[in-house]
Order: structure tokens, then sequence, then C-alpha cells
């Protein structure tokens, strides 16, 4: 009886998992990353050079973002005509910016990105339980099937296969769903993998990550109660992530506690924007940006790289 309960639990858990990962739509940034129409007529009559470029900037000047292309230019996307947020990248399948892009699955004919990232966790989760639960319990009938101990009929076969299929299936799930949770506890997703996101004076592969815990609560939530059921829950909008290396400029005399208490960050130098309620929610432990501070620096982010060029990234 507890076996075909836990049968019943995992496969519904694993079918309901599923369909989140299938069905949930990926989630597209904000109307404030578009371009107006004033600033698009700007941008296709402006040659490219100086231009260009301050069109962008005066478009992302007050946009929470704090990456750049390889070329130190503001990430945009002239598809969607947007400039892009952290982390977020250009499907060429769906041809839409995806938020915080992991990759782009065939296996469940969607894009894997902060709006079902928690869901297909659990799908990998939760199919490799039920693959487990498959091996174990036709283990002892496997044995059997090579000692002649069952009858001779067709079910032998059947169960060959099935114990073959489940093993092999749940060494293959094991392996993924232990990249991901090593993604999850370091912030990162498969494409920052790959290409480390390039900040404003470097590239650090290790930008966004908070701290084992923080990271974990950025995909599954504050409420524990929610972690293991397929409901969304990771915190945050998907446009605005909290990063270790953003501080105030050196030339300011007053620099928040807690932000660049080790000496590990000390050497990155960042322009202070005023933190979304996505990110100050996960820097609790950490005082606010001064409201002092966020206006003088509104007026420097556009004009703090002048060598800024627009570059289109999928």
């Amino acid at each position: 009886v507890v076996c075909l309960v836990a049968y019943h639990v995992f496969f519904m858990l694993f079918v309901w998992s599923y369909w989140k990962t299938i069905f949930t739509l990926p989630m597209n940034p904000s109307k404030e990353f578009h371009l107006s129409y004033s600033d698009k007529e700007s941008l296709e009559r402006e040659p490219r050079g100086e231009s260009q470029q301050e069109v962008l900037r005066r478009a992302a000047k007050d946009l929470p973002i704090y990456t750049r292309t390889m070329s130190g230019a503001i990430r945009y996307c002239d598809r969607c005509h947007l400039v892009k947020p952290d982390r977020c990248h250009h499907c060429s399948v769906c041809d839409k910016c995806i938020l915080k892009m992991d990759h782009h699955c065939p296996w469940v004919n969607n894009c894997v990105g902060f709006s079902n990232y928690k869901f297909f966790l659990l799908f990998l989760a939760y199919s490799l339980l039920y693959c487990l639960f498959i091996a174990a319990t036709d283990l002892q009938y496997f044995i059997k099937f090579w000692t002649n101990g069952l009858p001779d009929t067709q079910a032998k076969f059947h169960i060959m296969f099935l114990f073959f299929a489940a093993a092999m299936f749940s060494v293959s799930l094991s392996s993924l769903f232990g990249y991901h949770c090593w993604l999850v506890s370091k912030n990162k997703s498969t494409l920052e993998v790959f290409r480390a996101p390039i900040f404003r004076h470097r590239t650090d592969k290790n930008g966004f990550s908070l701290g084992f815990s923080k990271n974990l609560r950025q995909v599954f939530g504050d409420e524990k109660k929610y972690w293991l059921l397929p409901v969304f829950s990771s915190l945050g909008d998907g446009c605005s992530f909290p990063t270790c290396l953003v501080n105030q400029d050196p030339e300011q005399a007053s620099t928040p506690g807690g932000l660049n208490s080790t000496s590990k960050n000390e050497n990155h130098l960042f322009p202070a924007k005023p933190l979304r309620d996505s990110q100050s929610h996960l820097l609790t432990d950490t005082p606010s940006w001064s409201e002092t501070t966020a206006k003088a620096e509104k007026g420097r982010v556009g004009m703090s790289n002048p060598a800024l060029t627009m570059e289109n990234e999928t």
C-alpha cells in the first residue's frame, strides 16, 4: 500500500511539474525597457556612432542594468527594439527576449527562464525520484529474471526492459539535476556558465552570487512550504537582480555598509543605482541607498563610459 501511494504521489508531482514547465509562458521585459517611438526613429535615422550611443544611453540611464556587451556597449536587441535587462537573452527559436534565460529545451518545447525555472528543476527532481522508485521496486524481479525464478512468459522481457530504461534515465537525470543544483547554488544560468556576465568594468562569473542561502531563495522563494510544489514562488520581477558587485562611487564620502565589507568586492567599482524591491528584498541585511546618492548618480550613468557602442546580441 505504501509503495502504491508513493508511486501515485511521484507520478502526479512529475506530471504537474512537467505541465507547468511546458505551458508556463516565458516572461518578456516590461515596457520600460522598450524604446519609445521617438527613440526608435532616432536610432534608425542616425548612423552608427556617437549619435546611436547617445540614444541608448538616454534610454537606459534610469534602468536598473549593470551588464554590458563584450565591447562595453549597452545590451540592445534590434529585433525586439529594447534595452536588454540583466540576464535577459534573445531566443532564436522563440524569436523574443526571455528574462533570465537559461536555455531553450526541445524536450519541453519551451524556453527555460525566470518564469518556469523552478518548475523545470522540480520536473527533473520528480522525474529522477520516479525512475529511482521504478528501478528499486523492479530490482527483485530483475534478479529473479537472471536466476530463472520467473515463469517463462513474455512478462520476463517487460521486466528487463523496464529496469534498464528506469536505470538509464536515472543516470542521465541525476547528472542533469546535479548540474542545475550547482547552478542554483552559484546563482548562474547555463548561458552564464558558457559566457560569464560582463559588468561595466570587468567580467565576473560570480557577479550575481549572494551566498548559498540567498541564491536558493531567489529561485524557490521565502515560503518553504511552497518549495516542493510546482507553484511560482521565485523572488523578484525577472528584470532586475541584486549583485554583490554594486558599490558606490569611490569619490563619494558615504558607502553603504555590508556591500563592500569584504576585501573580495573592494576592487569592483560600479555606479550606484536605486535598487528595486526585488533587489532590496534579498539584501535586507544592508541599508538602502540614500536618495541623494541615487539622484546624483542618475545624471552620471549615461556618460560614465565614453567607449560605449551599440552591439547586437543573441
